[in-house]
């Protein structure tokens, strides 16, 4: 059989990388799994879009009325989430989670279908508060099954595809939407037992897709009960865990600013989605013209957590996060200002772009910054914070656009036509604009990593390609610094802490890594090869990364590894940039070509003045015997490529004890960990050659 086992799951492509999605959508019960949470997924997207739509036409004529009908419906979506949120986990695990995924779809399948035949508004909020309910059951229970599913290794692949399924059908969700809104008058033909308007059939379709979703999930057989089975019972006080991630959030600046900027986020998004449907009716688009522009906020949101944070990679995460923060408050104001359609959807397709690299981004650094033992607790709290922004802002801002009301500007006269006409939503949406220009730059300067280094260098960089490409599978760590400043000593540590946590980890260096680097080592490094021109020297080290990253960096980062080397690109720039005085532009080009532009996620800098480095040793090399203002510039270059990009830099005081220097890199490598893979079970240990059993105990 080609199958392997790790963790109770079946994985047929053990040798994929472990980031494949190939590979984890190969996983037969997952693969299940995900169809079912895709086809809920869109019901709840095509849900979403009716209910709105079905509320707008029910509340009559009136512009205030549309507005308030339309703002109860997702005021009430999120309601059940402020009231229920802190217990529907605790209700999940005490219920057998095969059967909650499978009846949860069943009873909400059921729910949307009683919507079009009852037909009245009061029925469309109580049915939506049941479906949130059940909805609040259903998601952790799907959330703790896909471990069981899927090896260890492939699980963050596995949430990746979950991720993208939940947000991304909303694409299909909004053209499903707007192609049964266009064939009204057709099916009214083909199937005169129905009843009602389009919104009816997308209703019919959406009950329809949960049902499937859970004659699907009913098929697996393999999904475990969780604590039902073992009755076991979870401590903790919800209100303590609210009370520790506010003060965490309130005492630091960072993750205070990232907070700030999610909530702020999130804020805006509800405008335009509590807004999106009076608005496009303002502007005469009507049923077809909102789920056009439904799917091209969602369209540029997948657009800009796929592919934004690549495009934009000269910035630092910080910046970045709230640079488009700002980006999406600024853009707000356009699509206010607008009344033309076309418009207004093409600027919110650049508005969706910039929240999804602010939505995945902040996450991500929310994940990075928060300690391990305290990120629960704070993503709790800025779980409970988004969903009463959202649930203001989704009653707020329909509510103010129908107090605002209809304006009209120019007309002189009864009978005079206005030259020009401002609703409600148009003044919400200038309103917003303001606010969330305001939390992007509060958060920005909060979070600002680079100060004193302009944001338009970045931007350039950023645009015109001048960075470096990090692994999107292992971690990559280099260690730094000048002569006798401890790098093989701490890199030695650092592996071998990894190999006993049981990671995959490679142990290298530079140069001589390699069969051609150890030949070009002994001419770089031997005494007896006496002056070289500097340029010959720099080609000659960069000819072994071009080998060292070939041959042993790229295959290990493939694989998941975490590769630990002593020295990279850094000690060329300040080695042959600084010490012999070479052009940086030029030399900087040939390093980053001959190492395909591979960067470490962190590099750590052991700082030590060239007089205490050198008195520790007694034989030197070809390098370490230069002079002292030689080791003095190799220094100063050292320290202003780090203050250069603080958030890839950890810079350590090298006269420090061997331990002390040993717990800073490890707390600052502990975070990156989740883009590594362990070793399997029947890979053998790299310091004892033993097999890892089933029970944990090692075996010849």
């Amino acid at each position: 059989m080609s199958e392997r086992v790790f963790g109770g799951a079946y994985d047929d492509t053990p040798h994929a990388p472990a980031h494949s999605l190939a590979a984890v959508l190969r996983i037969r019960d997952f693969r299940r799994l995900w169809v079912g949470l895709g086809l809920s997924s869109l019901g709840d997207w095509i849900g979403l879009l009716a209910l709105t739509a079905m509320a707008s036409e029910l509340a009559g004529p009136s512009y205030a009325t549309k507005n308030f009908a339309i703002a109860g419906v997702l005021f009430l979506r999120v309601l059940p989430a402020l009231v229920m949120g802190p217990i529907a986990g605790y209700v999940a695990d005490r219920l057998d989670r095969r059967r909650t995924l499978i009846w949860g779809d069943y009873i909400r399948g059921a729910l949307f279908l009683t919507i079009p035949l009852v037909g009245t508004l009061w029925w469309i909020f109580v049915v939506t508060i049941a479906i949130e309910a059940v909805s609040l059951v259903w998601l952790p229970a799907k959330d703790a099954t896909i471990p069981n599913l899927v090896p260890r290794h492939r699980l963050e692949a596995a949430n990746q595809v979950s991720l993208a399924t939940t947000y991304g059908s909303a694409l299909p969700a909004a053209a499903i939407f707007t192609g049964l809104t266009l064939v009204e008058k057709l099916y009214g033909q083909l199937a005169d037992w129905v009843s009602g308007s389009s919104i009816d059939l997308a209703l019919y379709f959406n009950a329809a897709s949960f049902v499937v979703s859970g004659l699907v999930i009913a098929t697996l057989t393999k999904i475990p009960p969780g604590p039902a089975a073992t009755g076991a019972d979870h401590e903790g006080s919800v209100v303590k865990v609210v009370v520790d991630g506010w003060k965490y959030v309130a005492r630091t600046p960072v993750v205070r600013g990232l907070v700030i900027g999610i909530v702020g986020a999130f804020s805006a998004g509800g405008v335009v989605i509590g807004l999106a449907r009076t608005y496009v009716g303002d502007l005469g688009g009507g049923d077809p013209g909102y789920g056009v522009l439904f799917g091209t906020v969602f369209l540029g949101l997948g657009l800009g957590m796929w592919r934004g944070t690549r495009l934009l990679r000269g910035l630092t995460r910080r910046r970045l996060f709230g640079l488009s923060l700002t980006g999406a408050g600024l853009l707000l104001l356009p699509i206010a200002l607008a009344q033309q359609l076309e418009i207004v959807t093409g600027l919110a397709l650049l508005l969706g772009f910039l929240s999804g690299v602010a939505w995945i981004t902040g996450n991500t650094l929310l994940g990075l910054e928060v300690p391990d033992e305290l990120r629960g607790r704070t993503f709790a709290f800025v779980g409970s914070m988004i969903r009463l922004a959202l649930a203001l802002v989704l009653a707020a801002a329909p509510l103010v656009a129908g107090l605002i009301g209809t304006h009209e500007f120019g007309s002189r006269g009864e009978d005079a036509e206005p030259w020009l006409v401002y609703n409600g939503a148009a003044f919400t949406f200038l309103i917003a604009a303001v606010l969330m220009t305001v939390v992007g730059v509060t958060a920005y300067r909060q979070m600002d990593d680079r100060k004193g280094i302009p944001l338009v260098n970045d931007l350039r960089n950023a645009f015109t390609g001048e960075v470096g490409s990090y692994p999107q599978t292992g971690v990559f760590v280099a260690l730094e610094g000048g002569e006798g400043a401890g790098k093989s000593t701490q890199a030695q540590r650092l592996a071998r802490w990894l190999e006993d946590e049981g990671y995959s980890t490679l142990l290298t260096h530079e140069p001589g890594a390699t069969a051609v680097g150890q030949q070009l080592r002994r001419i770089v490094l031997d005494p007896s090869t006496g002056d070289i021109s500097g340029r010959t020297e720099a080609l000659l080290y960069a000819a072994d990364k071009a080998e060292h990253v070939e041959r042993v960096l790229a295959p290990a980062l493939a694989r998941g590894s975490v590769v630990v080397s002593d020295r990279y690109v850094d000690s060329t720039l300040a080695y042959q940039g600084a010490g012999r005085d070479l052009a940086d532009g030029e030399l900087e080009k040939v390093a980053r070509w001959a190492t395909a532009d591979l960067r470490p996620h962190l590099t750590v800098l052991l700082d030590l003045s060239p007089e205490a480095g050198l008195t520790r040793f007694q034989e030197r090399d070809r390098i370490e015997g230069e002079s002292a203002q030689f080791h003095e510039r190799v220094r100063q270059a050292f320290l202003r490529l780090a203050a250069a990009q603080p958030e890839h830099y950890l810079v350590v005081d090298a006269r420090r004890s061997a331990d002390e220097i040993e717990a800073l890199v490890r707390e600052r490598v502990s975070p990156l960990l989740a883009q590594a893979v362990r070793r399997r079970r029947e890979e053998p240990h790299p310091a004892t050659g033993l097999v890892e059993q089933q029970d944990g105990t090692p075996s010849g």
